[in-house]
């Protein structure tokens, strides 16, 4: 069934109903995950959801309810149970649907030639990178998992207030664990790709990538407590950004649990970063023309000269402090309301060749892994994880380190940037390349 068929349903059940506005929004999926282990299949799993939901204004009460069946008296319940929601909800002055706007027109979100890809060919894929994996070293012992996934999507959102927008896309994905052994010792290392069409993922190249960081691992030691320089690599870097993004977020602020909260305009940063949340990024995995409920989806510059210019958005938040939307409103689905989100969330590319970031470091870290990074304070911004790497030792890289742990404040931390990389790589939504900081406290043996 079309999206828009669906939603033509729904406004005729609202026909009638005292409301002060109302939003429908509508979704469909054709997902697909492959999983191989000793080149044969091990899991295939496909699913096809497809769901309806609405949000029903009336005074200050904001109700929302939801469907996955399209029978006339599910989608009739479906509505009573929304304006239930709204009558009996404590009234709000800042509950209320977004005005029409301008939508972006975006391509390349949809490969049309993905449907004619065979099952074979995905399977072949996700055998092709397990077996490309395995003969790149002899110590490579054995595969986790070697994936594939896609996905079909459409989604659609009509208000009351001009909103009629609607966007398809496409998905695919491939990823895989492998472990290295020797000398009694194991490592693990993981790779992942991502694009909208299926030539977009490079198979070769994931397996290499996942080859290299199990294989240089292998022999890692311990090393003595120090306070040195260290340098993050751009998954590192990412993992604690990601910690951080929550703090730019309205909600977060206005409910007292940001780090940046009543700091606006004050420099925080490092001078040379410049962080950024773009839902307009061209092959970006959180792209979209519009978010969780139609706004348009924005490119919003949040730090630059190490100062904090603004925060993120969604349309509740805005009406709160009186300004616009930035386009934050994430949702996951149908099933769900909007809530604050990030979408490509990220520090821009450095002037520094990521190679170069040692040059200069008589004694130091660079960091490839950390473990238990969502343990840190999202509200003062401290933590103490545990680490894997390299040692650096007059600007090379000597040996790989494993059981240490590293800690400080995630602020401090990124106002002692001293050089940032060219190696910007998106694992998700949330990005950043890699990050020189000029001290870190270490705790080894």
């Amino acid at each position: 069934m079309k999206l828009q068929q669906m939603i033509d349903r729904i406004e005729a059940l609202l026909k009638g109903r005292a409301l002060d506005g109302w939003e429908i929004m509508a979704g469909e999926s054709r997902n697909l995950s492959i999983e191989v282990k000793d080149q044969k299949v091990d899991t295939f799993r496909c699913s096809e959801p497809i769901g309806v939901s609405v949000r029903l204004l009336q005074g200050e009460g904001l109700g929302f309810s939801y469907s996955t069946s399209m029978a006339e008296a599910d989608l009739s319940r479906m509505v009573d149970n929304a304006l239930v929601g709204a009558v009996t909800q404590t009234p709000d002055p800042c509950n209320g649907l977004p005005q029409a706007m301008p939508i972006p027109q975006l391509t390349g979100l949809f490969d049309p030639e993905l449907e004619q890809v065979t099952e074979e060919a995905k399977i072949a894929r996700a055998m092709d990178l397990e077996r490309l994996t395995l003969a790149s070293d002899p110590r490579l012992k054995r595969v986790r998992k070697s994936s594939y996934g896609e996905s079909f999507y459409s989604v659609a959102i009509r208000n009351s207030h001009g909103i009629a927008a609607e966007y398809c896309g496409t998905s695919v994905s491939s990823s895989i664990a492998v472990i290295a052994e020797s000398k009694g010792d194991s490592q693990m290392g993981w790779d992942f790709g991502f694009s909208s069409r299926f030539d977009g993922v490079d198979v070769a190249k994931i397996a290499a990538e996942a080859a290299r960081k199990a294989t240089a691992l292998l022999g890692a030691a311990t090393i003595p407590t120090m306070r040195c320089p260290a340098i993050l690599d751009s998954h590192v870097s990412g993992e604690i950004l990601g910690v951080l993004a929550s703090s730019f977020l309205a909600e977060s602020v206005q409910k007292g649990r940001s780090m940046l909260a009543g700091k606006l305009g004050e420099r925080l940063f490092s001078p040379i970063l410049r962080i950024r949340d773009n839902g307009l990024l061209e092959g970006g995995m959180a792209t979209t023309p519009f978010d969780g409920e139609g706004v348009a989806s924005q490119d919003t510059l949040l730090v630059e000269d190490g100062q904090l210019l603004r925060y993120l958005y969604d349309s509740y938040c805005a009406r709160k402090d009186g300004c616009a939307s930035t386009g934050n409103a994430s949702r996951g689905g149908v099933r769900g309301l909007p809530h604050m989100g990030v979408t490509n969330f990220y520090i821009e590319n450095g002037a520094t060749c990521a190679g170069d970031l040692l040059t200069g470091i008589s004694r130091g870290l660079l960091l490839v892994d950390v473990i238990g990074m969502h343990t840190a304070n999202p509200i003062s911004g401290d933590f103490s994880v545990g680490a894997s790497g390299f040692l650096i030792e007059n600007g090379a890289i000597t040996r790989p380190v494993k059981g240490i742990a590293i800690s400080g404040n995630i602020m401090e931390l990124f106002a002692k940037v001293e050089a940032v990389g060219d190696d910007l790589r998106f694992y998700g939504s949330i990005a950043s390349p890699s990050l020189r900081i000029a001290s870190l406290d270490v705790s080894g043996t």
